[in-house]
C-alpha cells in the first residue's frame, strides 16, 4: 500500500465505524486523531487513535455535530482529511463544504453530489432522467395537499410518504385509504422537521413486501466507476435495517448484472466520487426500482469486505487522495456467502428499549470466517445519548447455509454482561425456518416474529458467565469500595430470571 497519503485523518465519529477507519489507516500507515465528547473519554476509540481531542459535551450538536468545532481541532492538531464514517456528519453537505473552506480533504463525495442524492425528490428526477426506474411517485414537492391526493391517485393505494432530506424511517408514513391523508402528511412533516430541520416530505407508491437489495459502488477521480455487487437488507425492524447478507437469493445472473449497471448509471448521473451504496427495491416480479444513494460507507460493508477481498474504507482514503481505484478491485468476484449482524443495546423483550449500564464482561466468539466489528471492551459504560448499535458480528462460509450455521454457534458464543442486547432476537431470526429457505421481504419480522416464544438465558449459562466476570475482575481493594457495600455480580448483571420460558 502506499504510504504518505496524507499527514493525519481526524475521525468524525465514534464506537466501532471510528474504530474501524483507524485499522484501515494503520495499514496505510497514517497517523489518526479521535475526537470525544465528554460522554466517551474512555471509548475504545480514543484508546486506539494515535491522538484523542475532547470534542464538547455528551449532546452531538455539542460535540460529533459540531463543524466549526471539529474544523478547528482538525487545523490545530495538523489533520489534513478527515473522515466522516456514518451517521452524524456523514451526509450533511455543510461539513464537506466546511472541509473545502478549510483546505481539509473529506473522504467522501463531492458537496454537490452529497446534496443531490441527499434530496431524495431531486435525485429521483435525475436518476429517471438517467433510464433508472424509479417508483412512481411524486417528481416535485409541494406544500399543497392537492398534489397528494392526485398523486397518491395516480400511483394507487397503498401510498408511503418520505422526508426528503433524511432517512432510517423518521419521516415515513404508510397511507392505505384516502381518507387517512392529510393526517399523515402533516405527521411525516412534523417528524422530519424535528429529525432533519426540513419537513419537505414527498409520495411514491407503497411496494408491498418487496426485498431491499443495494450495491456497493467505487468511483475515482479518473472517471473509473465499479460496482462490488450486492448486498440484501431487507430483514429490517421499523425500517432499521439488522440482519444483512451478500449474495441475494433472489437475484440471478442476469439480474445482478441488470442491477449493478444502474447502480453504475446512478453513480455516473450524480457525478459521484468515493464510496456509496445505491439502494433499490426488488419486487416479487423481479421489477426494481431506485430507492437511493446512500453518500457514505454503510454499516453493513463488511459482508462485501468477506465475500470480495476488498478493504472498502482503505480505498476511500486512496481515493480520497487522488489515486486511482486499485486494479485488484477492478478484478474481484464473490466468493462464498456473508451474513452481518447487528448487535444493539435494547431490550428485545420489552418493545426494544433501549438498554444502558456498564459492561461487566466481554467475550467476543473467535473462529475461521468469523469477524467483529466492536466499539466497546469490558468495563465500558453504554449511554443513552447515542445510537444503540454496539458492534457488528460477521460470519463468512462456502454457502449460505454453513453461514448461517455459523452465525447461529458465534451469537452464542458472544458474551455481552451488564445491559441488554439483540443477540437472542437475532438468532430466533436465524434459525425461522423461513429466513433460512431464503425467503426474507422487509416484512419479514413483523409477519413471522411478532407472536415469537422468549427465552430467557438459561441459568447454567448465566451462572457460568456471571462467575467468569467476578472472577476477571478479581477482589476489590479497600480504595475502591469506598465505604459503599459491595454488591455481588448478581446484583450489577441487570435484570435476569433463572429457568423460565415465557410464552405469548
Amino acid at each position: 500500500m502506499p504510504k504518505g497519503l496524507f499527514k493525519k485523518i481526524l475521525i468524525a465519529n465514534r464506537g466501532e465505524i471510528a474504530v474501524r477507519v483507524i485499522n484501515a489507516c494503520r495499514l496505510l500507515d497514517i497517523p489518526t486523531l479521535a475526537i470525544y465528547s465528554t460522554a466517551d473519554k474512555d471509548a475504545k476509540h480514543t484508546q486506539m487513535a494515535d491522538e484523542a481531542v475532547e470534542i464538547g459535551p455528551p449532546s452531538p450538536r455539542e460535540s460529533y455535530l459540531n463543524i466549526d468545532k471539529i474544523m478547528e481541532t482538525a487545523l490545530a492538531n495538523d489533520c489534513d482529511a478527515i473522515h466522516p464514517g456514518y451517521g452524524f456528519l456523514a451526509e450533511n453537505p455543510l461539513f464537506p463544504e466546511a472541509c473545502e473552506k478549510a483546505k481539509l480533504v473529506f473522504i467522501g463525495p463531492s458537496t454537490e453530489a452529497m446534496r443531490l442524492l441527499g434530496n431524495k425528490v431531486q435525485s429521483r428526477i435525475k436518476m429517471s432522467t438517467a433510464g433508472v426506474p424509479i417508483i412512481p411517485g411524486m417528481k416535485v414537492v409541494g406544500s399543497d395537499i392537492g398534489m397528494f391526493e392526485k398523486a397518491a391517485k395516480e400511483a394507487g393505494y397503498p401510498v408511503l410518504i418520505k422526508a426528503a432530506a433524511g432517512g432510517g424511517g423518521k419521516g415515513m408514513r404508510i397511507v392505505h385509504r384516502p381518507e387517512e391523508l392529510q393526517n399523515a402528511v402533516e405527521a411525516a412533516r412534523r417528524e422530519a422537521k424535528n429529525a432533519f430541520a426540513d419537513d419537505t416530505v414527498y409520495l411514491e407508491k407503497y411496494i408491498e413486501s418487496p426485498r431491499h437489495i443495494e450495491f456497493q459502488i467505487l468511483a475515482d477521480n479518473q472517471a473509473n466507476t465499479v460496482h462490488l455487487f450486492e448486498r440484501e437488507c431487507s430483514i429490517q425492524r421499523r425500517h432499521q435495517k439488522i440482519i444483512e447478507e451478500t449474495p441475494s437469493t433472489a437475484l440471478t445472473p442476469a439480474l445482478r448484472a441488470q442491477m449493478g449497471n444502474a447502480a453504475v448509471r446512478v453513480a455516473a448521473a450524480a457525478g459521484y466520487r468515493n464510496a456509496g451504496t445505491v439502494e433499490c427495491l426488488l419486487d416479487k416480479n423481479g421489477g426494481f426500482y431506485f430507492l437511493e444513494m446512500n453518500t457514505r460507507i454503510q454499516v453493513e460493508h463488511p459482508v462485501t469486505e468477506m465475500t470480495t477481498g476488498v478493504d472498502l474504507v482503505v480505498e476511500q482514503i486512496r481515493i480520497a487522495a487522488g489515486e486511482k481505484i486499485s486494479e485488484y478491485v477492478t478484478k474481484s468476484l464473490q466468493r462464498g456467502h456473508a451474513i452481518e449482524c447487528r448487535i444493539y443495546a435494547e431490550d428485545a423483550e420489552n418493545n426494544f428499549l433501549p438498554s444502558s449500564g456498564k459492561i461487566l464482561y466481554y467475550e467476543e466468539p473467535v473462529g475461521p470466517g468469523i469477524r467483529v466489528d466492536s466499539g466497546i471492551a469490558e468495563g465500558y459504560t453504554v449511554g443513552v445519548e447515542y445510537d444503540p448499535i454496539l458492534a457488528k458480528l460477521i460470519v463468512h462460509a462456502p454457502n449460505r447455509d454453513l453461514a448461517i450455521a455459523k452465525m447461529i454457534n458465534a451469537l452464542k458464543d458472544y458474551r455481552i454482561l451488564g445491559i441488554k442486547t439483540s443477540r437472542k432476537f437475532l438468532i430466533d431470526i436465524l434459525n425461522h425456518p423461513e429466513f433460512k429457505k431464503g425467503q426474507t421481504y422487509t416484512d419479514f419480522i413483523e409477519k413471522n416474529l411478532s407472536d415469537r416464544d422468549i427465552d430467557l438465558i438459561p441459568a447454567v449459562e448465566l451462572a457460568a458467565a456471571v462467575s467468569s466476570a467476578a472472577i476477571r475482575r478479581g477482589p476489590q481493594t479497600t480504595s475502591s469500595i469506598r465505604k459503599e457495600k459491595a454488591l455481588s455480580p448478581w446484583q450489577t448483571i441487570g435484570p435476569w430470571e433463572i429457568g423460565m420460558r415465557i410464552t405469548k
